[in-house]
């Protein structure tokens, strides 16, 4: 069972490489995948391909198309570099004016007008695009010290913001303070908006379109948007105009804010904008209509995003619905203008959402008095200015554009991220590698114009794009040619460009006769019945080759009946990579022989170190040596392994490399690695002669600690030498220790008992020696019977002499 996996196994990993070797070599070819029947055509395909407008190029059988192929085929087809058609793409920097560098001290001196300001650099280039190849550009874009900026305050004038009103009436002269601290060129505007006039928006009741507001409260009529001041650089005139301004009312939540923002974006000249920093501060306490809401009050035209003020007031918002976010999202973006949104906490939310739908916009959080608006405005204009985001104009069909960008601390990023870079100060230059690519030929070759700019920047690359569609030669051809068949056809390129319904090499056929039976008649070798030898199509009577996907092989001659992909291989080479194939047969190099280009004719490889040819004792056959003398093996002849003194002239390089000991161990890797070890377990693993196909030889040595190790030294039939070496030493065993002293012991301790015991069985011998001698003598003594004369009784009477006997 899991031999049938692993040959499942087997075959579908070798199926998925082959798919997947043909679809690379599909992919690869996209010059011989064209099928390109002109120069124009060819060069269109891609970067790599190239034409050949040798005339004689073309084999019998071959197609025009075949001149288009890449470089490298071309060359070695015995194209020219002189005749081969590759025009290359270029750039031209048109305007490269530096970006403008100047210190705190010089920019106080030096007043510049905006005009003079530089922060992208280069300004205008030309590029010229050739099919597939990426012409690449460096944009740097330095953010310059006090760079002017404009501010145009729009506010939301609905009852709900009364209490706002009062605090923006003194921003003027305080916004002006703050700002000198950025810029010395700073300009201030003001305008209102409340929402469209119209049910049920607002109430159209006369007294309510005088007093929207209810009680005693005295509120101007209510209005779309009103420009209540111009940009300008005074600013008590803004807190003058705004001091004047009065709250309205309006009926339902959300406000009319949009139709306020698409005149501020397209009135540029009634606002009064600046080519310079454009910042727009969104005021409001409540959401937004958008597009389709006007349906309520019965307005069904989309906004038209012109601009339509009248003494300064938006008179269409009962004829024009609101603008779309992606209507404003253009607008501003084609205007340059970066808006900040400052909104009351409970319309966070709402607000984020939509900044992440504006680009360059910004969300600051205004207290419910709009106390804190000028810190609000100063934060977001510093997270503004501190990032740079590059946009570019739609780009024409079958051109792309990739971004990289080179950011503080060296940052690198690709792809979306490219694009941009945050965190950046006053006086930081950052790069931009910007590469643009164009596919085919768009536009019929005409030339187009793309605008790439950072987004809420005024300044702009503009970049013309030429593409290339023809061949040089292509200037040169000579319509109606005789070479043509008769004027059907331009010779061009080296080759005819047929007239419209004529085919044919020389444009020599109509395409009408193209499927005759005559015709196929000449394409039949040997009036045989396959046309072209199925490897071509005949063509007005000419057999034109089929194509391969591998580009390097070919079909080729009168009846397609030779190829170059069919002749002997070697080493899975075709003709051993020493030769080509012509027509299935090996052409070789020169000091190259045999079917399949194999056998060297060099000799070299065959000296010995005596420098005679295999050492005296072979021949070289095909740069390899076969040696005559049986003695004698190796690449040379040279190595004879039964000889004698070969163990102990490789010795000291199998000790060292076997076991890292002996003389040679600190120079082993240098001079001992001209053979191939192979270590065994013990003796028995060894080769042996009658084993082997070539002679071995036995080796025992012994090293300085008088360690045998066993070895065997060979050549193999593929002239490499071998070594076979025993891992482990013989080294003779030393005594031990152990057993020795608990023999010592044991012994002295043996010896001592035993003597003890020898003691004491002397001693009970000649104890009982003594005792039966004893016994002896007291059998033979007489003892005499008369008193001891030096006994005493051991009983003493006294007689006490008191005592009477009574």
């Amino acid at each position: 069972m899991c031999f049938q996996m692993d040959l499942k196994l087997l075959l579908i990993s070798t199926l998925l490489g082959v798919f997947c070797y043909s679809s690379a070599q599909k992919e690869g070819n996209e010059c011989i995948n064209a099928n390109a029947k002109y120069c124009g055509e060819c060069i269109q395909a891609g970067a790599k391909c190239g034409w050949c407008t040798d005339p004689d190029f073309l084999k019998q059988g071959e197609t025009v198309s075949t001149r288009c192929d890449e470089l490298q085929s071309l060359q070695k087809r015995g194209c020219a570099d002189a005749m081969i058609e590759n025009p290359r793409g270029g750039q031209r920097i048109l305007k490269n004016k530096m970006v403008t560098n100047r210190s705190k001290g010089e920019e106080r001196r030096e007043k510049l007008r905006p005009e003079d300001i530089t922060q992208i650099q280069p300004q205008k280039l030309s590029l010229t695009l050739r099919s597939g190849e990426p012409q690449s550009f460096d944009l740097k874009f330095k953010r310059a010290e006090d760079y002017p900026i404009d501010l145009y305050y729009l506010m939301d004038l609905s009852y709900s913001m009364k209490d706002d009103l009062e605090n923006v009436k003194n921003l003027g002269t305080s916004l002006m303070l703050e700002m000198s601290k950025i810029t010395s060129d700073f300009r201030i505007g003001f305008g209102s908006f409340v929402e469209k006039t119209v049910m049920p928006y607002i109430s159209t009741t006369p007294a309510k379109l005088l007093n929207p507001c209810t009680g005693d409260q005295n509120c101007t009529s209510p209005f779309s948007y009103k420009n209540v001041l111009k940009l300008t650089n005074d600013g008590q005139k803004f807190n003058t105009l705004v001091g004047q301004q009065h709250i309205s009312g309006n009926l339902d939540s959300p406000e009319g804010g949009f139709d306020a923002i698409m005149q501020v974006a397209v009135c540029g000249e009634q606002i009064g904008w600046r080519n310079v920093t454009r910042l727009l501060v969104f005021s409001t306490d409540a959401g937004f209509h958008f597009a389709g809401d006007g349906k309520l009050g019965g307005i069904v035209l989309p906004n038209d995003g012109k601009c339509h003020l009248e003494n300064n007031v938006y008179t269409m918002s009962h004829y024009y619905d609101y603008p779309s976010i992606a209507h404003l999202v253009q607008k501003l973006s084609d205007n340059n203008i970066q808006t900040i949104f400052a909104v009351t906490e409970e319309f966070q939310p709402v607000y984020k959402e939509l900044k992440n739908l504006i680009p360059k916009s910004a969300v600051g959080t205004l207290s419910d008095n709009s106390s804190n608006v000028i810190n609000l405005i100063i934060d977001a204009y510093n997270s503004l200015s501190s990032e740079v985001i590059l946009e570019n104009s739609k780009l024409p069909e079958g051109v792309s554009i990739a971004y990289t960008s080179r950011c503080k601390n060296g940052v690198v990023s690709e792809g979306e991220n490219g694009r941009k870079c945050s965190n950046i100060s006053i006086g930081d230059e950052v790069t931009f590698s910007i590469s643009v690519t164009a596919k085919g030929c768009p536009k019929q070759g005409k030339s187009e114009t793309i605008k790439i700019k950072p987004l809420g920047f005024t300044e702009e690359v503009e970049i013309t794009l030429h593409f290339i569609c023809e061949c040089e030669c292509h200037k040169d051809g000579v319509k109606n040619s005789n070479l043509c068949h008769f004027g059907n056809g331009t010779y061009e390129c080296g080759a005819c460009k047929c007239n419209e319904g004529r085919v044919g090499r020389q444009c020599e056929c109509s395409s009408n006769e193209v499927a005759t039976e005559d015709m196929d008649r000449t394409c039949r070798k040997d009036n045989g019945t396959d046309i072209c030898s199925n490897n071509g199509d005949c063509v007005c009577g000419t057999c034109e080759c089929k194509k391969r996907d591998n580009p390097e092989e070919r079909y080729s001659g009168q009846y397609c009946e030779c190829d170059n992909f069919n002749c002997d291989r070697s080493g899975n080479k075709l003709c051993g990579g020493h030769g080509r194939c012509e027509c299935r047969v090996c052409i070789c190099d020169p000091m190259w022989t045999g079917s399949a280009c194999d056998c060297s004719l060099d000799t070299s490889t065959c000296l010995a170190s005596n420098k005679q040819i295999c050492n005296g004792r072979g021949k070289c056959e095909c740069g390899t040596c076969k040696c005559t003398d049986a003695k004698f093996q190796g690449p040379t002849c040279e190595t004879c392994p039964t000889c004698p003194g070969v163990c102990a002239e490789h010795k000291e390089c199998v000790q060292c490399r076997a076991f890292g000991t002996g003389e040679k161990k600190d120079v082993c890797e240098q001079k001992c690695n001209d053979f191939k070890l192979i270590k065994v377990k013990d003796r028995d693993k060894l080769p042996q002669p009658n084993d082997a196909s070539y002679p071995v030889m036995h080796c025992k040595e012994r090293d300085a600690n008088d360690c045998w190790f066993y070895y065997t030294y060979a050549v193999n039939n593929n002239t490499e030498t071998e070594v076979h070496v025993v891992d482990t030493l013989d080294c003779p065993a030393g005594p031990d220790i152990i057993p020795i002293v608990a023999g010592v012991v044991a012994g002295i301790v043996l010896i001592g008992l035993a003597l003890l015991l020898i003691w004491k069985l002397l001693m009970i011998i000649h104890d009982r020696r003594e005792f039966a001698k004893f016994e002896k003598e007291k059998m033979n003594a007489k003892w005499d019977t008369g008193e001891n004369p030096i006994y005493k009784s051991a009983v003493t009477t006294v007689v006490n002499p008191k005592y009477e006997g009574k």
